[in-house]
């Protein structure tokens, strides 16, 4: 570079002059030059910022929609469940779901996703608690449920029989005996079915000798009673 200053340039000769306009354009272009490349850098580098936030994007969009696809299959499990377990336990179960919050997956553990609490849920629908034996106590409810059927198909009988009287009318008090007697009979196998829930809720299953227990009992506690009023 020239030393030749603007106050020298009253005594400068021509040739120094038109080196140092020389000089100072060849500055101009490098600085021109320069800053051209810091924009075109600058434009490449907004152009690679907006390509990775679009691709970003791109990912983010496809996780949520990914995410809300696992939502929905999670939720229909869900509701699959409690479908399923309302059919095993019964209404009660139904009625006592309509108080409890929505379902939610637990957030107090973290090392585990959705999709093991299901599965614990699942294994737990299908559980089957093992039958519970019918020891005497039970045996000797049963035969209360016997005695209480036997009771009140006899009384229902002396009742109906009553209504119905002794001799034939053309009526539906013709009917009544008939009646009685179904009525009767019918007694003892509701006896049963009380006792079919109460082995139910211990998970055991009715035997046929508990049925027996069950039925002899009601129609012969019935007969007794009949026979006990003289008919």
């Amino acid at each position: 570079m020239s030393d030749v200053q603007p106050a020298d340039f009253e005594t400068a000769d021509y040739r120094s002059v038109l080196r140092r306009l020389t000089t100072l354009d060849e500055e101009a272009a490098d600085l021109r030059a320069e800053a051209q490349r810091w924009h075109d850098d600058r434009v490449a580098a907004a152009d690679r910022a907006v390509g990775e936030a679009d691709d970003n994007l791109a990912a983010t969009a496809e996780a949520v929609s990914r995410t809300q696809r696992e939502l929905e299959q999670i939720d229909a499990r869900a509701l699959q469940l409690w479908a399923d377990y309302v059919h095993k336990v019964g209404p009660r179960a139904e009625r006592y779901g309509r108080t409890m919050p929505p379902a939610a997956i637990p957030r107090q553990r973290g090392d585990r996703d959705a999709a093991d609490y299901l599965e614990e849920v699942a294994a737990k629908v299908q559980y089957i608690a093992p039958p519970q034996p019918i020891n005497f106590g039970v045996k000797a409810l049963f035969v209360l449920f016997g005695l209480a059927g036997g009771l009140v198909g006899a009384g229902a009988f002396l009742g109906l029989r009553g209504l119905g009287g002794t001799e034939q009318t053309g009526t539906w008090r013709d009917a009544m005996p008939v009646v009685a007697l179904v009525v009767l009979l019918a007694c003892p196998v509701l006896a049963v079915v009380a006792a079919k829930k109460v082995a139910d809720r211990r998970s055991a299953g009715l035997d046929p000798a508990t049925v027996a227990t069950v039925l002899v009992t009601g129609l012969v506690s019935a007969g007794l009673i009949i026979a006990a009023v003289g008919l």
